[in-house]
Parts: C-alpha cells; sequence; structure tokens
C-alpha cells in the first residue's frame, strides 16, 4: 500500500462556534478547524459537537456542509444556543475574546456509537476548552477512555481553563501540542519559572507520561521532542493576512503526515508549510489543493 492511499481516521472533539470579529462573523472553533484541514490533506476527519436549535446552528450546519465537514456526528441541543465569541478592540488595538458561557457545546453527549468511534480513529483530537462544562467534560473524559491515539491541542484561552483542568487533560494525552506561551503557563504551574525549554518538556513528559510534544513558536519556527529525541524546524516566510487557523492547520498537516509513517523532519516541515500558507490567507478555512500546498513550499523559502 502506498503512502497516498493511507486515508487515517481521526475524531475531533470540543466547540463550533460563530467568530464575531470586528472584520465580520466568521465560523471558528478549533476542533473544527482542524477536522477540516485533516480532510483537505487527505485523512478522514470527522468532528464531535453541538450546535443550538436556532438560526446560528442551521447557518453553521451548512457552513460545515459546504466546506466538506461531515455534519453526522453533530448533535442539535434544544436549550442551549449555539456558541459565540465576541471580539473587542481595546484602545491599544488589542484585540480580546469573549467566548460566551453556556453554549451547546458545553452540552455535548455521549453514547455507545460514539465511544465505538473514538475506539476506532487513529488519533483522536482534543482541547482544554471543550473541558470547561461538566457535561462535555464527562462526555470527553468517557471518550479519552476508549481512544487509542490522544492528541491534546491544549489551546489555553483565558478565562476557561485551570491548574486543575490542565492536570486532568495533560495524565491523558499521548501527543501535546502547544505553543510558546501555553509552555510558560504550564511550567509555571508544574515545574519552576525560567527553566530551559527541553528543562520543561522532559518535566512533562515524565510528570503526566505524555509521549511526544510538540511546542509552536510563531516565526520561530517549532519543535518536536520524543523522548530524548528532538527536532526543530525552521518557519517558512510569508506575508501574513491573519493567523486564525494557522495553528490548527498545523497540526492537521503534522497528525496526516506522522499517521502515513512520514519520517519527523519531513512530518514537522509540512506541517510549518502548512501554517504558514493559512496565516498567508484570510481566514481560518480558505478552499485549497494538494497542488497549491506544493506550489507554496515551492516558492517560499524559510527563515534562516
Amino acid at each position: 500500500m502506498t503512502q497516498e492511499s493511507i486515508q487515517p481516521g481521526i475524531i475531533c472533539f470540543g466547540e463550533i462556534l460563530w467568530d464575531n470579529l470586528p472584520t465580520g462573523r466568521t465560523a471558528g472553533g478549533a476542533p473544527m478547524n482542524v477536522a477540516y484541514h485533516l480532510n483537505r490533506t487527505g485523512a478522514e476527519s470527522q468532528l464531535i459537537s453541538r450546535l443550538g436549535d436556532d438560526k446560528a446552528g442551521k447557518e453553521l450546519f451548512d457552513f460545515s456542509e459546504k466546506i466538506g465537514l461531515p455534519t453526522d456526528l453533530l448533535q442539535t441541543d434544544p436549550t442551549y444556543p449555539t456558541g459565540e465569541v465576541i471580539a473587542k478592540v481595546r484602545e491599544n488595538h488589542e484585540v480580546v475574546y469573549d467566548i460566551l458561557p453556556d453554549a451547546a457545546w458545553d452540552y455535548i453527549s455521549c453514547s455507545e456509537q460514539l465511544k465505538h468511534l473514538a475506539g476506532k480513529a487513529d488519533a483522536f483530537v482534543f482541547g482544554s476548552l471543550a473541558a470547561r462544562n461538566d457535561t462535555s467534560r464527562h462526555t470527553l473524559l468517557e471518550l479519552l477512555e476508549s481512544a487509542k491515539f490522544k492528541v491534546l491541542d491544549i489551546n489555553l484561552r483565558a478565562p476557561h481553563y485551570s491548574k486543575e483542568t490542565a492536570d486532568l487533560l495533560l495524565s491523558r494525552a499521548d501527543l501535546l501540542k502547544l505553543n510558546s506561551d501555553e509552555l510558560s503557563i504550564l511550567t509555571d504551574w508544574f515545574y519552576k519559572s525560567g527553566a530551559a525549554e527541553p528543562d520543561c518538556i522532559s518535566f512533562l513528559q515524565e510528570k503526566f507520561g505524555i509521549a511526544e510534544i510538540i511546542v509552536t513558536k510563531g516565526g520561530e519556527g517549532a519543535s518536536y521532542y520524543y523522548g530524548n529525541l528532538s527536532y526543530s524546524g525552521e518557519a517558512y516566510k510569508v506575508e501574513v493576512a491573519d493567523t486564525i487557523g494557522a495553528g490548527d492547520s498545523f497540526l492537521a498537516a503534522f497528525l496526516y503526515k506522522k499517521l502515513t509513517g512520514c519520517a519527523i523532519p519531513e512530518t514537522l516541515d509540512y506541517a510549518l508549510a502548512m501554517g504558514a500558507f493559512i496565516a498567508s490567507q484570510p481566514g481560518a478555512c480558505p478552499a485549497y489543493t494538494h497542488s497549491d500546498l506544493s506550489d507554496f513550499i515551492i516558492s517560499h523559502e524559510r527563515q534562516a
């Protein structure tokens, strides 16, 4: 069987919502973005989430169908509204996000079907935001019991996280993806401030039993750690349109290459190319093909 014929099956769990940005409304949610880019790479990915029985939910369902994201596992909630994020611009032009509480995705229900699908999947992707509410957190923990390869894209979004929740999720992860700021938060909580990155990673791996850790660093690239082995990749030079969804596309590309048997240096470089490619375009889920990404890799040099 050739690498191209392998289609990993991946389940993503968590929020799907509308981001109300200063420039307008756009569909969002890290798990949705990851699932979209996984399907674009050639994987078979599905999203477990929940929408309100309202106009916003119908529009988000239609959007998912339009971009080719399977909707089979999108639940409908009769009580709680479709998720919304309100972006506010402060005087210094800093944009802050208010992730509204009691959204439909806070109430994802579990079922034997979902347990079965989680157990069959080659990877199960989850984050910390979907664990902010008891109902979705309980469902997540049940599904993690079935999952065989658990990928934590931690996505710490203030004020919707805590040391206790992070502890709960980290202890269940086989692969952890986080950025430099999130690594600092975890280091302050569980280790010691100001420690060198390799020491922080080694501590997290040992404390929580995490086999693989990826640290993304924006324009400085990314690093991958597995036991005593580590690899670093350089960023690609691009003119950034926006960074929304870039990290999600990075993770999708990394998982696709890893699960189709590629070596880590090649896998990491492909993921960095994908993240830069998406950052060079507006929006988290632009339409593109393999050829578009290949052309981008050929035409862009990486940061020195």
